[in-house]
C-alpha cells in the first residue's frame, strides 16, 4: 500500500503563495519518485482573510490542522495590518496550541552561495540552532500600568519551566547525536546576568548531559555566541538556547549562510503535527513579480520530508537545491537569480526527479 500524508498548506500573505507553489512542485515530484502520496489541503489564513472577515485562526481550522501530518507555511504578515495582530493570533497561537516547542534552524552555507564572512565556506558554516519555542518572553506574561502617562510601566516576563527547558534540551541532545557530525552541543545563554532563568537552563543542561557521554558540551554567553558565529562559525555543531536568544541568533545565522532566500526552519512537536516554513517573511514589495527566491520554501519542504521519515526523498530534494545553486542560478537575492520564481521551482523539481539522492 502506498504511504500517504495529509499536508496542510498555509500560503499566507505576500509572496507566500508563490514560494509555497514551488515547494509543492518539489514535494509532488519527490512523492512520485519515492513512492508516497501527499494529499494537500489549503487553508486561507493571513492578512487578506483578516481584513475581509475579521477572522484570524478560527477554532474549527485549528482542529483541522491538528489532524494533519504536517503544515507547510508560506508567510504571515501584511503591510495593512497592524504589526503584532497576525503574529500573535496566528503564528504564536499555532505554536502554543499545537505545542510546537522546538524551533529547528539549520545554518548551512550551500556550495555556490556567497557569505559575508571572509575566508569561510561550506566546510566552516554548517551548524544547527535548537530554539525553545513556546516559553520565555514570548509566553506573553506581563502588562502595562498607567499607559500613555509619564509614569508608564511596562513589564514583560520570561517564563522558563523545568518541563519546557528539559524537553528542549533532550531534543537538542538527541538531535546532536542523530546528526552525528562533531557531536558537540553548545548551550547559549546569559548566566552572568539572567541568573534565575539560566541557572535553571544550566543545571538541567549538565544533568541531562550525564545521559549522553558521547556528546561534548560547552557554554557561551549569547553575545559571545554572536561574536563566534561571525569569527569562527566552524566551532559550532548544535546550539541550544531559549526563545528570545534563539530568535536573534537564527537571523544572524541566516545572513552568514547567504540570506533569507536560503534560510528555512521547522516548528516541531515530536509527538504531533509540526510546521515548516521559509524564514524570510511575506516580502510584500515583491508580490506577484515572480522574482522571489523559492529555495528557502523548498528547503522547508525538504525538512518536512525528513521529519515525516522520508529521508531518501529529503536527501534528493536537498541535492537538487544544491545543484540548482551551482549550475543554474546567478544569485540568491530577489530579482538576481537569473530565473523567475517558477523557473527555479521547475529546475529543482526536474533535478528531484532524476538526480541521485
Amino acid at each position: 500500500m502506498t504511504k500517504s500524508y495529509s499536508i496542510a498548506l498555509i500560503p499566507g500573505d505576500g509572496t507566500g503563495p508563490e514560494v509555497v507553489a514551488e515547494g509543492v512542485k518539489a514535494l509532488r515530484r519527490a512523492g512520485e519518485r519515492f513512492g508516497f502520496e501527499l494529499r494537500f489541503q489549503n487553508f486561507d489564513l493571513g492578512g487578506e482573510r483578516y481584513m475581509k472577515t475579521g477572522e484570524l485562526l478560527p477554532d474549527s481550522v485549528l482542529n483541522e490542522l491538528k489532524e494533519m501530518n504536517a503544515i507547510f507555511l508560506g508567510a504571515i504578515g501584511h503591510p495593512q495590518v497592524q504589526p503584532g495582530i497576525l503574529e500573535k493570533q496566528i503564528l504564536l497561537r499555532l505554536r502554543f496550541e499545537l505545542d510546537l516547542y522546538i524551533n529547528l534552524r539549520p545554518v548551512e552555507l550551500y556550495p555556490g552561495v556567497a557569505t559575508p564572512l571572509k575566508d569561510k565556506g561550506p566546510e566552516q558554516i554548517d551548524f544547527v540552532v535548537v530554539r525553545e519555542n513556546t516559553e520565555g518572553i514570548y509566553a506573553g506574561a506581563g502588562g502595562v500600568l498607567r499607559k500613555g502617562t509619564k509614569d508608564e510601566v511596562a513589564v514583560q516576563e520570561s517564563i522558563n519551566t523545568r518541563l519546557g527547558v528539559e524537553r528542549c534540551l533532550r531534543y537538542a541532545f538527541d538531535y546532536c547525536r542523530d546528526r552525528n557530525k562533531r557531536k558537540k552541543l553548545t548551550l547559549c545563554g546569559k548566566t552572568n546576568v539572567l541568573t534565575y532563568a539560566f541557572d535553571l537552563w544550566e543545571r538541567v543542561f549538565h544533568l541531562v548531559a550525564q545521559e549522553y557521554p558521547d556528546i561534548t558540551t560547552d557554554y557561551a554567553h549569547v553575545d559571545a555566541t554572536c561574536m563566534w558565529m561571525v569569527k569562527n562559525p566552524e566551532w559550532f555543531d548544535v546550539i541550544v538556547t531559549d526563545n528570545m536568544f534563539g530568535d536573534i541568533i537564527t537571523d544572524l545565522g541566516a545572513m552568514i549562510q547567504g540570506g533569507m532566500g536560503i534560510a528555512a526552519g521547522g516548528n516541531i512537536n515530536p509527538a504531533g503535527v509540526s510546521m515548516f516554513e521559509p524564514i524570510g517573511g511575506s516580502a510584500p514589495k515583491y508580490t506577484g513579480q515572480g522574482v522571489i527566491n523559492p529555495l528557502a520554501a523548498i528547503a522547508a519542504a525538504q525538512m518536512m520530508l525528513h521529519h515525516l521519515g522520508e529521508k531518501e526523498a529529503a536527501s534528493a530534494v536537498l541535492t537538487a537545491i544544491k545543484t540548482v545553486l551551482v549550475k543554474d542560478m546567478t544569485g540568491v537575492e530577489a530579482g538576481r537569480m537569473g530565473h523567475s520564481t517558477s523557473e527555479v521551482g521547475d529546475l529543482v523539481a526536474n533535478y528531484v526527479g532524476r538526480m541521485p539522492s
